[in-house]
């Protein structure tokens, strides 16, 4: 829950640590039954599928084509295809709906209104904060429904909570079609500058690189449900009965699964656990914001320890330094454990991935920091097929070789002045 592109305002803070904060979800429980089964002889991907749906109680769902979405650009594309191609339904649901790129898929979304298509919008109030009232009310006048997720005001109707957000981003159409990741609706995609060696860095003028997932098939349904409950629970208008879902499009196992720390739904992180402790090859995760939970590094440590080759991509570029500094306090623990840490430099990472043992592949909204596990509403969508995991992998080695690898030695002789940075950051980390 935070206005990437910008330095998290100090006041805002203050008023998020008011707003109090929620504890961590009990995941021993969950590994503990995962670890009984992890030497079933049935194979790796088939222990964290059935062990996947027995935390969830959602099932994966055959049949369905999947295309990764390498950055902004590829991913808006997509967005814009499958709005053009809409029949008869558009659910869209966005973080941030800047005034610039906002403006733009709100004449995209009129236009398919215009021809009688269904057209519904969720936006975070706080994500869009600079989201101007008359682009909302132009949409709204257009007869595009449009629901403000929880309104940052006072006589809404609604409780004013800061710290509870919708950080989602995703978009169903006709439920046939799903497109979800990290790309928010922003005109920061559009940056192509790169820093030049030798020169400081300014995030503001680096490109962003993200990740989205474009899913064609029966699954789509899963995630037309989810976000048919976020709609049922901020109070928006009845909606008619989706399409029927779609028949098959491909061969892809695929699971949609909802984070909402505030049903107490914090699947996407009890199944990030269990599945990294099943893990008997490679841990492979790449993060825009990095502040693990103790339960996270000690999952992670355990499967370096135990021989898994786990490999960690984290931002070398932030527009906080606080940001940057909370992530390194985990470092040196992570590092005696084996685990190998890579900072991505040249660009803005913003992706929230994950291909583990080669097989299974998460791509999704959340971070792997405290803000994503208990605070805010996120979507994953987790993927069991390795062709599709195959070229997760390939996106995961071109990350690392662009990123300078932390090591463990250069690492333990860092100045004091940065541990005291470290350790300061690390405090508050729960509200980063």
């Amino acid at each position: 829950m935070r206005k990437c592109h910008r330095p998290f305002p100090p006041l805002a803070a203050l008023l998020l640590a008011l707003a109090g904060c929620a504890s961590l979800p009990a995941v021993d429980a969950d590994i503990a039954t995962a670890a009984r089964t992890n030497n079933d002889p049935s194979g790796t991907l088939d222990l964290m599928r059935r062990q996947e749906e027995r935390v969830t109680h959602i099932p994966f769902v055959a049949g369905n084509a999947v295309t990764l979405l390498t950055d902004g650009q590829q991913t808006y594309a997509a967005l814009t295809a499958a709005i053009d191609g809409a029949r008869r339904r558009i659910d869209m649901e966005s973080y941030e709906f800047d005034p610039v790129e906002g403006a733009r898929f709100g004449d995209l979304l009129l236009a398919k209104r215009a021809q009688g298509v269904e057209v519904n919008l969720i936006f975070d109030s706080f994500g869009s904060l600079d989201t101007p009232a008359s682009l909302i009310a132009r949409l709204r006048q257009g007869g595009v429904l449009v629901l403000e997720y929880h309104p940052v005001g006072f006589f809404t109707g609604l409780p004013l909570d800061l710290n509870r957000r919708d950080h989602r981003k995703l978009l169903v159409v006709d439920d046939a079609i799903a497109i979800t990741g990290g790309v928010n609706i922003n005109q920061v995609y559009d940056i192509r500058r790169q820093t030049r060696r030798g020169r400081p860095v300014d995030p503001a003028k680096l490109a962003w690189r993200d990740t989205d997932v474009r899913i064609e098939g029966p699954v789509v349904e899963q995630f037309e449900r989810i976000f048919e409950q976020t709609w049922k629970g901020q109070h928006g208008p009845p909606l008619p009965p989706p399409p029927p879902p779609a028949t098959r499009r491909g061969d892809a196992l695929v699971q949609a699964i909802d984070g909402t720390p505030s049903r107490h739904r914090t699947l996407i992180y009890r199944t990030l656990l269990v599945t990294i402790s099943l893990a008997r090859t490679s841990i492979h995760l790449t993060t825009g914001f990095f502040a693990p939970t103790p339960d996270l590094d000690h999952a992670l440590e355990a499967a370096a320890r135990r021989g898994v080759d786990v490999e960690i991509v984290v931002p070398a570029h932030s527009s906080s330094a606080t940001v940057i500094a909370a992530g390194r306090a985990h470092y040196e623990d992570l590092l005696e454990a084996g685990v190998k840490i890579f900072e991505r430099r040249g660009v803005f990472l913003h992706a929230k991935t994950a291909v583990i043992d080669h097989a299974w592949a998460t791509v999704g909204s959340a971070n792997l920091d405290w803000r994503s596990v208990i605070y805010n509403n996120e979507i994953n969508a987790v993927i069991l097929d390795r062709g599709f995991a195959q070229r997760m992998e390939a996106l995961f080695a071109d990350d690392v070789a662009a990123s300078r690898p932390i090591d463990p030695q250069t690492w333990a002789r860092r100045s004091w002045l940065e541990r005291i940075k470290e350790k300061s950051a690390r405090a508050f980390e729960f509200l980063l």
